[in-house]
């Protein structure tokens, strides 16, 4: 799924209250965990509790959810919707740490289900104020937990040429990555880059080949957060633990947004699916249907995959 598939981050209001409204792809990643209603089943990316809710709503009462999420944000609503629900934990955690946290839990090994919704979520992309979106000026932060790591700032700061150039190219196919780059580092000696619309503004100003499908910031946008949150570093580690805390015909669905986070997952669960001794049975990939992707911008490059635990 090429890059110019993207959509814009920055998307009108209208847009993100529909994209709050219902997650993407609901009901196939519902369909695609099998609930047992006295099953364990762990969601890996809470962000507002759409999918967590649909989780719980076919969970008996033997039956237990636990979510996780990095962003404080997340969790603080977390607690708030799902207060007195016995069978709901949230966990402030990434989801790199699964397989400690499910050990802690006493669940490892008889998880049920894992789903991963991947990337960054509507209410982070809507926040100014988590600078990931450049529809309005806010600080230039990206990280999905304010509270732990280097701010997008603090790197575009400090990193060498060489090293956003490569982040550029590497996370967003960015054809201009050098030229931007080098303009990051003249403009950052003498005006620091501290604000969204002051990097969204620099690299528009950058001339070279663009994309008539997205605005020039998008690409490098989504290269530096994923840089930043070392989003397919902590998918690759996600995954593998993902497998091992599942029970023997134990589901586990992706949802993936873009062609990097796809590509991970699709070779990932096609190498231990085909293993000398494969752990994996593939239940193959579905995509949107049309409905969902007219009224849903960021659904429409969606791709979810579907693969259960072997004994």
């Amino acid at each position: 799924m090429p890059f110019d598939r993207m959509p814009a981050l920055d998307r009108s209001g209208a847009d993100a209250a529909m994209n709050l409204h219902r997650p993407v792809m609901l009901d196939e990643a519902v369909a695609g965990l099998a609930v047992r209603e006295d099953g364990v089943y762990v969601d890996c990316t809470f962000g507002r509790g759409g999918h967590s809710a649909a989780i719980l709503d076919r969970l008996g009462a033997q039956g237990h959810l636990h979510a996780f999420d990095q962003d404080p944000q997340a969790v603080a609503h977390a607690r708030e919707r799902f207060a007195g629900e016995p069978r709901f934990t949230i966990h402030h955690h990434n989801f790199a740490e699964l397989a400690a946290v499910a050990s802690a839990a006493g669940i490892a090994g008889r998880i049920d289900g894992v789903l991963m919704d991947l990337g960054v979520s509507s209410p982070q992309l809507d926040d100014a104020a988590r600078g990931f979106s450049f529809s309005r000026s806010g600080p230039l932060d990206m990280r999905m937990n304010p509270q732990a790591g280097e701010s997008a700032a603090d790197w575009l700061a400090q990193a060498d040429e060489a090293e956003i150039a490569d982040v550029l190219w590497r996370y967003g196919d960015e054809r201009n990555s050098r030229r931007i780059a080098r303009r990051i580092v003249e403009t950052r000696s003498a005006t620091p880059l501290t604000t969204t619309a002051q990097l969204a503004d620099l690299i528009a100003s950058v001339p070279g080949p663009r994309s008539r499908h997205i605005h020039p910031a998008t690409r490098s946008f989504q290269a530096i957060r994923i840089h930043i949150n070392r989003e397919l570093d902590v998918l690759a580690e996600g995954l593998r633990q993902a497998v091992e805390v599942l029970v023997p015909g134990g589901r586990l669905v992706v949802i993936a947004f873009h062609s990097l986070e796809d590509r991970i997952v699709k070779r990932y669960l096609r190498d231990v699916a085909r293993s000398e001794t494969p752990m994996l049975k593939l239940h193959g990939k579905q995509f949107p249907g049309s409905e969902e992707a007219s009224a849903n911008l960021r659904a429409r490059s969606a791709v979810l995959r579907i693969a259960e635990r072997l004994p």
